[in-house]
């Protein structure tokens, strides 16, 4: 079952935001930050839709509230857009921290406007996904234009914003004045737009200004009939398999980490988040190490001993098919279940002095089908002849060379 993480981090005005991270069951395919549209929530359901569909599809994604908004503290009438921006590079810091440095910025409306700025200050980023969002952070003020005047001549007004009341100072107006679209000419991550054509909160030429702005590689999706809040569960899902699509073929490493060069045979270890968490690289496969929490880890991949027994399994029931398959023998399921524990040897010569220790790996092996007592009893044979097991089972000598860092 996916991971689902209440977190706090502090934001760009001090204030302690709330968050929730959400990691699928496998070591995810990279980090997706999510942010929320103008005075909505990280539990909008767009969002909540949106990331949930993409930790279905391997993505750990973190959706967190603005200053000021849902479960974050702060005064909302003294955020703005810079501040917005500066929330989203402080919850990027905070992922970095743990290990999980986002590869993907999404946002919805004025969040996919304020991913577009705080993109230039996430080195991890390789993918920008704006959604249903103006070009820049000027066209929010359309919300409560007949409140503008007010705003200017008294330094405040509260104003109605989707049926709620909010307190919007002039030093709201002053920032969101001082937006264009100029940066998006330099965003080095590839840009993915998605609008719908009958937006009605965000007209779909926003979109046009967005694609116009940026250098490629960039690509627009239309949404078709999809409303400005994604309403409709089915539009959040779409957006979430194109997102994923999209992504899949343009991140180029997992998580902001660099894949190294690994040949055939070879097994490369890197440091994710310099605790526990690492990242281990096969010529054609990625995953990743841990430890427990209990240890000081994030458990968000097996630890050194599930790896090694691991290995045993695996290679113990690929021995088995292979064996049985090439006798045409009615082997439906090869289940093998694998525990490492020590023990201390009672008849060794000065055990009494220093007692010494035996590893024991315990392998437990299921056979379904029509098997007879001789098949079995062959089968069970064969199982220590699986090629990891012979190794660690037979003379092992693990030689060790420093070699000098790449740069």
């Amino acid at each position: 079952m996916p991971q689902r993480r209440k977190l706090e981090f502090t934001g760009s005005t001090g204030d302690t935001l709330a968050a929730l991270l959400e990691i699928p069951d496998q070591p995810p395919v990279a980090t997706a930050l999510f942010a929320h549209c103008f005075t909505c929530g990280k539990d909008i359901a767009a969002a909540s839709r949106i990331s949930r569909a993409l930790v279905k599809r391997g993505y750990a994604v973190m959706r967190f509230d603005f200053t000021g908004l849902g479960n974050s503290d702060g005064d909302f009438s003294n955020t703005n857009f810079s501040s917005n921006v500066g929330d989203l590079i402080a919850a990027a810091d905070q992922l970095r921290s743990d290990g999980l440095a986002p590869s993907l910025l999404i946002g919805h409306s004025l969040g996919g406007t304020a991913v577009l700025s705080a993109a230039h200050s996430v080195p991890e980023c390789e993918g920008v996904v704006t959604i249903g969002s103006p070009g820049d952070a000027q066209h929010v003020a359309a919300q409560f234009a007949c409140d503008i005047d007010t705003i200017n001549q008294q330094g405040e007004a509260d104003v109605q914003l989707a049926g709620r009341t909010f307190r919007i100072k002039k030093q709201f107006l002053d920032d969101i004045g001082q937006t264009s679209v100029a940066h998006i000419g330099k965003l080095k991550a590839s840009l993915l737009v998605m609008h719908s054509p009958i937006d009605a909160t965000v007209n779909i030429n926003e979109a046009e200004r967005i694609y116009k702005a940026a250098h490629h590689p960039k690509s627009f999706i239309s949404l078709d009939d999809a409303d400005h809040l994604l309403s409709k569960a089915a539009d959040a899902e779409y957006v979430a398999d194109v997102i994923s699509a999209w992504a899949g073929k343009r991140l180029e490493s997992t998580n902001g980490t660099p894949r190294p060069r690994v040949v055939a045979g070879e097994v490369a270890i890197t440091e994710r988040d310099h605790k526990f968490m690492l990242d281990v690289f096969s010529d054609t496969h990625q995953w990743i190490a841990d430890e427990p929490v209990r240890v000081g880890g994030n458990n968000a991949g097996p630890d050194p001993y599930e790896h090694l027994l691991a290995a045993v399994g695996t290679c113990t029931a690929m021995t088995l098919r292979m064996y049985a398959a090439r006798k045409q023998w009615p082997l439906i399921n090869a289940t093998v279940t694998l525990r490492h524990a020590r023990e201390y040897h009672n008849d060794c010569e000065g055990c009494d002095e220093k007692p010494s220790q035996l590893d024991v790996i315990d392998r437990d092996i299921s056979l379904s089908g029509d098997l007879d007592e001789d098949q079995i009893n062959r089968l069970m044979a064969i199982a220590d002849k699986c090629p990891v097991h012979r190794t660690l089972t037979g003379k092992l000598d693990i030689r060790t060379h420093q070699v000098p860092a790449s740069s």
